[in-house]
Formats: C-alpha cells, structure tokens, sequence
C-alpha cells in the first residue's frame, strides 16, 4: 500500500511513523508512507502557505496555489484512482467500516492542513471527501492523519503478529471489545474469572461475547441502534439486563 500525507510539519510524520507496529510494518514494505510539504510549493522568498480569511475574522486559511500543488505531487506518486482525503473537523466521522475501506485500496493521499483549515476551492477541487477522528478541534491535522495510517496499516496482511488481532477487538463486528486477562491469576486481590482460566473454549467464546455486548450496550449503545444485534447476542443482553435489574434491587 502507498500512503501520501501533505503536511507542514513532515518530521512530525516522519518520526511517529518509526515506533511498533506502524514501525515495523513499513520496514518489511507492507506500506509505504511520503510526505509533501506545501511550503515547497510556495511562490515567494518567505514560502507563504496561509494567509487571512475573506470577511475577516480570526485564524488563518491555507492559500490554494502551493497546497494545491503539494496535493498533485503527491497525488502523482500514488495510484490513479487513490482517495484523496483531508482531515477536518467538518468530516464525516472515521468508523472502522471506513478503515477497513481505506485498507482494501492501493493506496490514499492524507492532507493534514493546519489553523482554519483550507481554501474552500482546493477542497472543492482536490479533495475527494473529509474525514474527522472526533468532536473536537485540534490545532492541525496531523495527529488525525497519524490516526488514520495507524489505524488502516495495522489491518493489512503481515502487520500485525496474529492476524487475529485486528478481527477480535472494539469494533470489528460492531462491538465493543471484552476485558482482556494475563498473568498471575489474583493481583491486588482480584481474581481473573474462572472460566477464562479453564479450557472449555465454548464457555469462553460465550463468556467473551456476553462481555462485549454488555459493555457495548452500557458505553456505546449507539452502535446497537446503528449495527443491530444477533439473536444470541440479544439473549445475552437481556441475561445481563436480568442479572443487573437484581443486583440493583438487592
């Protein structure tokens, strides 16, 4: 897979993408990762990349000629049909359905502007569609497009030690993981559960189950309306909202 990132501040990109699993995914060329800066672009002796907004106001907005420019650079450099995406808070929220999207393809162009985002005609006319990691506001695009890489890269074959891992996590089947136990078996007093300890695999992949659905429904029950639930799962459900009604009621 080849990755773009249009960003001013490149070392920032560089320098994360050398630690653990990213790290080591594109050291065996599972993915390949380059980055543009616009200020190469720029047209004058101090590479202006912003400038103030039409009808004033605070902030700064990315000027359209050298982000532009970056943006087919980089774009040149990937596959004909990459995705080219620009991280805003105005984007359509990142799910893992978009991640497993983005890691089916060749290859996607990341443009991580900075301070009130970009011109609207380099969007218009460059940007395939916008994506944002949360309701919030960050001071740039950076740390999404970190996000973003992270999270598509460590889906792609070979990256991951067990590729197990990137199906059984929050998620992966519209669930919220379940809690996760190593050694030793008691700590501080607390005891990992029973049936975890055990070899009845059955139990535990119920047990698992049960888990996910019933942190799903109490942390996220969003996700219950928007991906629905399997008849087993519902009956789990309902086993943990019977075994709560009695816990509160004493």
């Amino acid at each position: 897979m080849r990755i773009g990132v249009v960003t001013l501040f490149p070392d920032l990109i560089r320098d994360a993408l050398r630690h653990g699993v990213l790290g080591r995914a594109l050291e065996r060329g599972i993915a390949t990762v380059q980055v543009d800066d616009p200020r190469a672009h720029a047209g004058d002796p101090h590479r202006t990349v912003d400038d103030r907004p039409y009808g004033g106001g605070p902030g700064m907005v990315g000027t359209p000629a050298p982000w532009a420019a970056a943006i087919d650079t980089a774009a040149a450099r990937l596959p004909e049909d990459a995705l080219r995406v620009h991280l805003s808070a105005q984007g359509e929220p990142l799910t893992q359905r978009r991640v497993r999207e983005l890691a089916a393809a060749p290859g996607f162009l990341l443009v991580a502007s900075r301070y009130e985002g970009l011109d609207q005609r380099v969007i218009d006319s460059r940007i395939d569609c916008e994506l944002s990691i949360g309701d919030y506001v960050l001071s740039g695009g950076e740390f999404a497009a970190l996000v973003v890489i992270d999270a598509v890269v460590r889906l792609l074959p070979g990256a991951l030690g067990d590729e197990r891992s990137s199906v059984e996590e929050s998620f992966s089947e519209g669930r919220l993981d379940w809690p996760h136990y190593t050694r030793p078996v008691e700590w501080e007093g607390r005891q990992v559960p029973e049936v975890l300890q055990g070899g009845n695999h059955a139990a535990i992949r119920r047990w698992r189950l049960s888990e996910s659905v019933a942190r799903t429904w109490v942390r996220r029950p969003d996700l219950i309306v928007r991906d629905g639930f399997s008849s087993e799962e519902s009956r789990l459900l309902e086993e943990f909202l019977a075994k709560r009604e009695v816990d509160e009621n004493g």
